[in-house]
């Protein structure tokens, strides 16, 4: 009996169209901070709110997009997302200012809100469910791919372009992500009156996904991590006299998950979450902490492995767990639960981080995010591993 097929063509265009708007999303992350600085005078707390304002735009557009995708359209949904995004892309030509610049940071990050949460639960309907978790790692390979090219793609162009060209390459990136779409078929869901009626009204139920919140949180911890490498690692490079190093960071960093990515989703579907998520949690701690001790650019680029292997996995796993302990007519609103979370950890983090750095230094700082990472392996325990354990005992008893 062969498997259930997974390389459709609408999953590979949605795919696609998801890589162009992530890797807008990236390539400005790490650049925008020192546009604000270099442009506008801006303080650093400042130039972080430039990064964090716009995963404000994306909470807010989820928050909207999870309970209402199904009464839109998830196509509808798209396009609307896509457009907006063209639009606030070419927008960053006209910012005079730190206010403009902020303004438009947060449209952007509705935009981006919009269009992400339907494109995820787009792909989360045509992964078949037996292949959840091998699926849901392919398809977050256009995110994997979007974190390592962006960044490096933005630190090449801040480096030897201007900021006009990074914004060109915004705006085409946003463009192609739209145009692609219009070759994708989105099949009609169709939902019960019951279910109609239980998304009705005002309650926590109709904004998140209970079932999803757990995985969620460690997504957000987790998340928050990772954004002290996002956000600072250029201004830890130059601090340490490894920027060469550095600009390759991201690529070590996706060359690991790729060659990882077709063995962790399916040791997820076969042998289980925690078989996967606990050594990625550990590999990304260690990695943490390599980067505090990084005196060379060889080390600074093992702890990218490290971090490839860990917090990519993370990531992809936690988002397949999301929408495993979901109910299937609420997968959209498990997939934007989901991203919430793992939003408001990258977004929060550029901004407080911006506050510690100067108290602690680079080094201290992402040592202590590595213990928060370690800290993580017992709460996802607690959270989830051991549920998992149950639940995987009870099935091989039956």
């Amino acid at each position: 009996m062969g498997k259930d097929r997974l390389w459709t063509k609408d999953f590979l265009i949605v795919a696609s169209a998801n890589f162009f708007l992530f890797l807008s999303f990236y390539l400005l992350m790490v650049t925008i901070s020192v546009f604000a600085v270099d442009e506008f005078g801006a303080s650093q707390s400042t130039a972080g709110l430039a990064s964090s304002i716009f995963i404000i735009g994306v909470l807010i557009a989820r928050l909207y997009a999870g309970p209402s995708i199904e009464k839109i359209g998830r196509k509808k949904l798209l396009y609307i997302g896509l457009i907006l995004s063209v639009i606030t892309a070419l927008l960053y030509f006209a910012v005079n200012g730190i206010v403009f610049l902020l303004i438009n940071r947060f449209l952007h990050g509705v935009a981006f809100g919009l269009a992400s949460t339907a494109t995820g639960t787009i792909v989360a309907n045509l992964i078949p469910d037996s292949r959840r978790g091998e699926g849901t790692g392919y398809y977050s390979m256009s995110v994997t791919l979007a974190t390592a090219i962006g960044p490096f793609l933005g630190l090449f162009l801040s480096q030897h372009t201007s900021f006009s060209t990074i914004f060109i390459t915004t705006a085409i990136f946003a463009i192609f992500s739209f145009v692609v779409s219009f070759f994708l078929k989105v099949p009609k869901s169709t939902l019960t009156k019951e279910q109609i009626q239980e998304m009705k009204g005002f309650k926590f139920s109709n904004l998140l996904e209970p079932k999803a919140v757990p995985i969620s949180v460690i997504s957000a911890i987790t998340g928050f991590c990772y954004a002290s490498v996002l956000s600072f690692l250029t201004f830890y490079a130059k601090e340490i006299h490894l920027v060469e190093a550095a600009s390759f960071f991201f690529i070590v960093y996706a060359v690991f998950i790729l060659a990882s990515r077709p063995f962790t989703g399916r040791w997820f579907d076969l042998k289980g979450a925690n078989t996967v998520m606990y050594p990625s949690l550990f590999l990304f701690g260690i990695g943490m902490l390599m980067i505090s001790q990084a005196h060379h650019g060889t080390i600074l680029l093992a702890a990218g492995a490290l971090i490839g292997l860990g917090y990519g996995t993370v990531q992809s796993i936690s988002q397949a767990i999301s929408v495993k302990v979901s109910p299937p007519h609420r997968i959209g609103l498990a997939t934007s639960t989901f991203f919430i979370f793992t939003d408001l950890g990258i977004g929060v983090g550029p901004f407080l981080l911006g506050f510690l750095v100067p108290i602690t230094g680079f080094r201290s700082m992402y040592v202590m995010i590595g213990i928060v990472v370690f800290a993580c392996l017992f709460l996802y325990y607690f959270l989830h591993g051991r549920k998992a354990a149950s639940a995987k005992r009870m099935a091989q008893a039956s």
